[in-house]
């Protein structure tokens, strides 16, 4: 194995991927140069496998995956690899379920993998989390009644007015057995899993399986969700889009997720060869 071999972790959605959900060609091209002298890239995401999957057959990795900010640790092509799922007990859940109905929120979603549940049906949200290909996976009805297994995550669309007081609901009675998050605009969505879990949990497990020490590992991020990741890494990387707290922590900022902020930094920080003729100024 080459002495200096790096773990290079990508989040998705404002990191690696074009606000058009797009892969750029020029750091698609970059990433596959550094896999390509042996360097070692993995996705770690909040996103579903299902949700992530073309994006990893396009950069053609071969390596494992993070879904649902850690919650999910697997390996897409080889299943003897020592998958890990951690999930909400699924007493939790419901007692969560409940409170979301007392509350009156406007839906809730929940995730066990890529089986998807949906208390009230909404199209605006079958259509956000599920491609058309995907619906099937879908069951629409009370979660009370329909979900019976521990969820991988639970998501919650509240009311505007009750966002602060549900999450502080949340603190004072589950604090110890769950992590919430909210998402930005324009879905005001509170993410829920497990306690304990985030990206960092999942990339400890991938580069002990590669053995690579802290200091090669290499995280790029952009929201609250790669905070623990960005800080774990030992070279935790911000987009120049990301969230102040993130760029507070990482130890470099790069470009944004429209300026190919990867593709630069790894050209600089691994030395490769920046000579793909995709029509990008390398004198930036």
């Amino acid at each position: 194995m080459q002495k200096n071999r790096h773990l290079i972790a990508l989040d998705l959605d404002g990191t690696l991927l074009t606000d058009h959900k797009k892969i750029s060609p020029y750091t698609k091209s970059i990433v596959q140069q550094a896999i390509e002298e042996g360097h070692i890239v993995v996705i770690a995401t909040g996103r579903p496998h299902r949700a992530s999957i073309t994006y990893y057959q396009e950069l053609g990795l071969q390596t494992p995956m993070v879904n649902f900010n850690g919650a999910l640790i697997h390996h897409p092509t080889d299943h003897k690899w020592d998958a890990l799922h951690t999930p909400l007990p699924n007493r939790t859940a419901k007692k969560i379920i409940q409170t979301c109905y007392d509350f009156e929120v406007d839906n809730i979603f929940a995730e066990i993998r890529d089986n998807m549940y949906l208390d009230r049906f909404d199209q605006k949200i079958i259509d956000m989390f599920s491609e058309p290909n995907q619906q099937d996976l879908i069951t629409i009805g009370s979660l009370k009644n329909h979900l019976e297994e521990d969820p991988t995550s639970l998501l919650i669309h509240p009311k505007d007015d009750h966002i602060a007081e549900l999450r502080q609901y949340l603190d004072d009675k589950h604090a110890s057995i769950i992590e919430h998050r909210k998402w930005g605009v324009p879905w005001n969505i509170i993410e829920i899993v497990r306690k304990g879990i985030n990206k960092a949990v999942g990339l400890k497990k991938i580069a002990h399986y590669f053995h690579i020490p802290i200091d090669n590992i290499i995280a790029f991020g952009d929201e609250d969700n790669d905070l623990e990741m960005i800080e774990y890494a030992g070279v935790g990387v911000a987009m120049g889009n990301a969230i102040n707290e993130l760029k507070q922590i990482a130890n470099y900022q790069t470009k944004t997720n429209e300026e190919d902020g990867i593709g630069n930094f790894l050209v600089d920080y691994l030395k490769l060869e920046a000579n793909v003729k995709v029509g990008k100024d390398l004198s930036e």
